[in-house]
């Protein structure tokens, strides 16, 4: 009995210990596939980076030259429009290699292209210290999103599945993924809500408007991606409609995140966009994969602490080198032209023409002045309007003429 059943406990110890070792090099495989979506995406967001400078450049020379042509009438806009889809492209192939959790937060190198190629193309001329007293908080920030993007694609989730329409579906019609939609929308709702009907044009309330909107585009986009690679590799998966509902999900949601981003853009500056929707997206995309794909099923506690603290590294990386870092304008008071002798007067029908405090003190309508303390409010001056005929009033020091048009 012993001697009989040796051969069948070795026949049965054989596949466990195939399958055992078939652990590891799908393991790699897996590093590999991470390594690969990461460069992907790498070099298409700094691809993206260099192609819409290219574009603000032809901009910026068109407006500054004599040149009639459209800005899409030349060689360089053209170049940039190139580069843009190229890198497009990169960054939506890499959704098909990595995990969403590692991919989005990748977005920072970006951030990072932008200020080195801004810094070397700077037209000013700095004195070293200067340069890098200026300068020092883009460095440190430069410094910390690169560790912060290290640490990323270091300690990244894993985890990857065939992006196939029967996982998809599995996927989305899922508890998990079904209770986060449901508090989405309702977050969705009352921000939207708060913004169109209260006029809450805050830009946190806006950019979570767009970091929602993203999360949706961003899972969508790893599908469609995931579904293209998958066919293209023999197993067609074009033919199921998940597919399509994902490509329509993505198309609308990528539209309207940009509606809200053109909103935030006329009311803010780029700066505070930047830093604020990097982190506000990434937070909320991570989510979404997490909840969709389940990145992080099967990591340790150390992987998934290593990953979270190269986020906030990142974040804080982003934020030093968008922090707006413009010189106060110093308060410049004003009086009125008439309190000058001899001075023509140049007001129509007795209105003062008063200094713009919002930007610069050119002459134009004072506006947004109610976040200024009172002690740099400027002092108005007396206004009498001189009345003919009448008697027996003493005429002040600053007056403004009337002028009728009989006059």
């Amino acid at each position: 009995m012993e001697g009989g059943n040796s051969p069948n406990m070795q026949l049965q110890q054989i596949p466990l210990a195939t399958a055992a070792v078939s652990v590891q090099p799908h393991t790699d495989s897996f590093s590999y596939k991470n390594l690969i979506g990461a460069l992907l995406a790498i070099f298409g967001h700094l691809v993206i980076s260099i192609a819409l400078n290219l574009q603000k450049y032809s901009h910026i020379r068109l407006a500054g030259s004599k040149d009639s042509r459209a800005y899409f009438k030349t060689k360089t806009w053209w170049c940039g429009l190139f580069l843009l889809v190229l890198g497009e492209l990169g960054v939506f192939s890499s959704y098909a290699f990595a995990p969403l959790s590692l991919i989005v937060p990748l977005s920072a190198v970006s951030v990072i292209a932008s200020a080195i190629i801004g810094i070397i193309f700077i037209k000013e001329k700095w004195k070293p210290k200067e340069f890098l007293r200026r300068y020092v908080l883009s460095f440190v920030g430069c410094g910390l999103a690169i560790v912060g993007t290290y640490l990323l694609i270091t300690f990244g989730p894993n985890s990857h599945e065939k992006m196939t329409g029967e996982n998809i579906t599995r996927h989305l019609v899922s508890w998990p993924f079904l209770l986060y939609m449901l508090v989405e929308i309702i977050i969705f709702c009352l921000l939207l809500y708060f913004y169109k009907e209260k006029n809450a044009n805050y830009i946190v309330i806006i950019l979570l408007l767009v970091a929602l909107l993203g999360s949706m585009t961003v899972v969508t986009v790893k599908a469609v991606a995931g579904m293209i690679v998958v066919s293209i590799r023999g197993n067609l998966q074009l033919n199921y409609p998940i597919f399509y509902i994902m490509l329509v999900c993505m198309i609308a949601t990528a539209v309207f995140q940009a509606t809200f981003l053109a909103q935030a853009s006329q009311l803010y500056d780029s700066s505070q966009i930047a830093s604020i929707g990097y982190i506000l997206s990434t937070t909320v995309a991570i989510t979404a994969g997490a909840t969709f794909y389940l990145d992080f099923t099967g990591e340790d506690v150390l992987h998934i602490c290593m990953f979270a603290l190269g986020c906030l590294i990142a974040f804080l990386g982003v934020f030093l080198i968008t922090r707006n870092r413009k010189k106060s304008v110093p308060f410049e008071p004003y009086i009125s032209m008439d309190a000058m002798p001899g001075m023509q007067n140049m007001h129509d029908k007795g209105i003062a023409v008063q200094p713009d405090l919002k930007a610069s003190f050119s002459y134009g309508a004072l506006e947004n002045n109610d976040n200024m303390p009172e002690i740099y409010t400027p002092a108005t001056l007396p206004i009498v309007q001189e009345q003919h005929g009448s008697r027996g009033v003493s005429a002040p020091p600053y007056r403004v003429l009337e002028h009728s048009k009989k006059e």
